[in-house]
This record gives structure tokens, sequence and C-alpha cells, in this order.
């Protein structure tokens, strides 16, 4: 395979993979809708994640909704990687309908036009997340592994944000492997599952190799630092540079795994490049648990800028609790191993944000949008 189709490829993990691609002596094709809410209002200018791929890249400005835009991307590719989506856990609550029309109408035209059309499509490797799994993997004393349900606000409205499971005492966290349930919390969790289960499908029957990467939260220099909707790394620096306060959701003990951009490209590569992967779903992550409050603390003092925390008690519905993934697969099959910790990531990611220009903080607005809906306590 020589020529790769990255769609949302001027976005942070795609524009990473295209220049790793490209340096390993792949031909990138990438096709972005350069989103406002990722790269700013004039992005072919201003946008570093577009800069950072024009002229190495065969660029095609358009949207995974269209099909002529499929049609010219698709024409003589021997590979896809498939990240164009929308990818705000929060905003998908409220924008449903856009939600649903880029992440399953848009990865359902690309389908249909490998099913009934030709192309010399070989492999798809699709965007998945750790949020199709809702709640983690819990042990149970009584009753073995369990998969908690979504928290209600019976529960969060009194301060208590450990998830509950019936006929059971106090829950044991573990990873969570890609055999536990699969229980999304939120629209966006649902269109992801909807991809993975779509591409799995619906690849195996006409000959086209399907993988699923379940990221989860993924972060390093170059990330969008204008969008308030996802990316606690970006969200919390942007109002760490502008000295305002952060207001730590929770009681800051909720927790994800935070995998460094770096290792993210080197798995997908590997999901690629490995027939061991053809129709396999893959965890991709560190393996270890952080907390929020571990990483604003970290953040902070990593940009030697004091600015108050609030540990507020406040609670969006539809965020988990906690999760971490569990690597046995990934590493058995393809060979991954992690190789930055996070405090060595946050050390990468806080360098680079110190050399770009402090953005506005827009972070309120989102929180407005979600108390609107009533989605925000």
């Amino acid at each position: 395979m020589k020529n790769i189709l990255i769609t949302g490829g001027a976005g942070f993990i795609g524009s990473n993979l295209a220049l790793k691609l490209i340096a390993k002596g792949y031909t990138v094709t990438v096709l972005d809708n350069l989103s406002p809410q990722i790269h700013g209002n004039n992005p072919t200018e201003t946008s570093p994640l577009y800069l950072s791929i024009k002229d190495k890249v065969k660029f095609i400005l358009g949207t995974v909704t269209s099909e002529e835009d499929w049609e010219k991307a698709i024409e003589g590719q021997d590979a896809i990687v498939h990240y164009a989506a929308e990818t705000g856990t929060g905003q998908s609550m409220y924008e449903v309908k856009k939600y649903i029309d880029v992440n399953i109408n848009g990865t359902a035209l690309l389908l249909d036009l490998l099913v009934n059309t030709k192309h010399g499509v070989k492999k798809v490797v699709v965007a998945s997340s750790r949020s199709i799994y809702g709640e983690g993997k819990y042990m149970s004393k009584e009753l073995g592994a369990v998969y908690p349900t979504q928290r209600t606000a019976d529960y969060m409205d009194q301060g208590d944000f450990e998830v509950k499971y019936n006929g059971s005492s106090a829950l044991t966290l573990v990873g969570t492997d890609e055999e536990s349930k699969i229980h999304p919390s939120s629209v966006y969790g649902i269109t992801k599952q909807n991809q993975e289960q779509m591409v799995l499908t619906v690849c195996p029957t006409i000959g086209v190799a399907g993988v699923a990467f379940r990221y989860q939260n993924v972060y390093g220099p170059g990330q969008s630092l204008k969008n308030p909707y996802t990316g606690i790394l970006s969200i919390f620096s942007t109002q760490i540079k502008n000295g305002n306060g952060i207001n730590i959701f929770e009681d800051g003990k909720e927790t994800r795994d935070f995998v460094f951009i770096d290792d993210v490209v080197d798995a997908t590569i590997l999901g690629l490049e490995k027939d061991e992967a053809n129709n396999q779903v893959f965890n991709v992550g560190t393996g270890v648990a952080t907390n929020v409050l571990e990483v604003a603390n970290g953040l902070i003092k990593n940009y030697g800028v004091n600015v108050p925390v609030t540990v507020s008690g406040n609670y969006r519905l539809g965020d988990i609790r906690h999760n971490y993934a569990d690597l046995t697969k990934i590493k058995a099959t393809l060979g991954f191993e992690p190789k930055v910790s996070f405090d060595q990531g946050l050390a990468k990611f806080t360098a680079w944000v110190n050399t770009q220009e402090v953005e506005k903080d827009q972070y309120q607005k989102s929180i407005d949008e979600m108390k609107a809906k009533g989605l925000y306590k």
C-alpha cells in the first residue's frame, strides 16, 4: 500500500499521522473541511495544523457528508484512515443531528461507495473511541466483573459521584478490555460505536480489511487550543494562559487515560501495515488512570502561572466517571507499547503551548450552551 487517504487529516491526530506516513515514504491525500471550531476563521492562513501539512499532501477541501467529495478523495487510494468526525462529548448531547449526519451518515457514504463502485482500497482504519464503553469495567466483591450504567443526578446532586451497581458493595476500577460491555453514555459515543460496527461489518464482505482503534484521551503538541468543546489539556491551558481560574467538575477525582500523540500515531501505523490487525478492534492508551485534579495542577506547575483551582461539584450529564485501557490485545497482536509517560508528555505539550499565541478563552460559552439545555448542573 502506497497511497493513503486521511479524512480529517488536517486535524490533530490526522496531521501528525500524515507527516509520519510521508516520512515513511507514503503518498498522502487529505480530505478535510477545515472546521472553524478547530482551525479558526481563516484556516488556510492561520491554522498551525493545516499549515503543517500544506504542500506536503494532496489536499481536498471538502466534507464527508458529500458523495462527490468522497468520490474525488477515494480515487487511486490503497487505504483510508477515517478520522473526520464531530468530537465533543458534551456538545453531541444538544447538536444531535450534526453528530449523526457527519459521524454516521458520512461513514455510510464511504461504505456505500466502497460496496458499489470500482476502487483499489484494501484497508479502512476507523477512529473509534473509549467513549463507546460508557463507564469503565469494575470488579465487584459479590458479582465479579460489572459494567455500571450512566450515573444519575439523584446521587450527583448530593456530591456522590462514584458509580453504583445494584447488589454490590464498593467497586474496584480495572482496565477496560475490548470484550467489555459497549454502552455509550453520550451521542458522540453512540456514533463512534456505529462507525466501527459499520466498518467491521461491511468491509470484510467486499474483501477490504477493517481496523478500529478505540483511542483514549489523545493529547500533545499541535492539538487545537481554539476548540472549547473537547480536549481537557488544551481547555485548561487556554484558561491558565488567560489568567482565568479553573473549575474542576465533580470532586476532581474522575480519571481518564491520557495517551500522547506520538504513541497514537505509532499504533495507527501498525494497524495500517500489519495484516494481524485486519478486521480487529484495539484499545489505544497508556493503561494508566490519571485524575483531573492532577492534570490541572500539573499544567499550572509546568506553566509557572498560579491561577485558582476550584473543585466545584458541578457536573455534566453524559460524562463518565472513570475509564482506562487494558492494552493486552494490542501489545500481543501488534507489538504496541506506549513510550511516553504522562509526565513526559505533559512537559512536551506545555513547552509547545508556551510557543503559541494565547487564544481567547471561550470555554464559558460551551458551558452556557449546556446550561441552557439542562445538561450542566
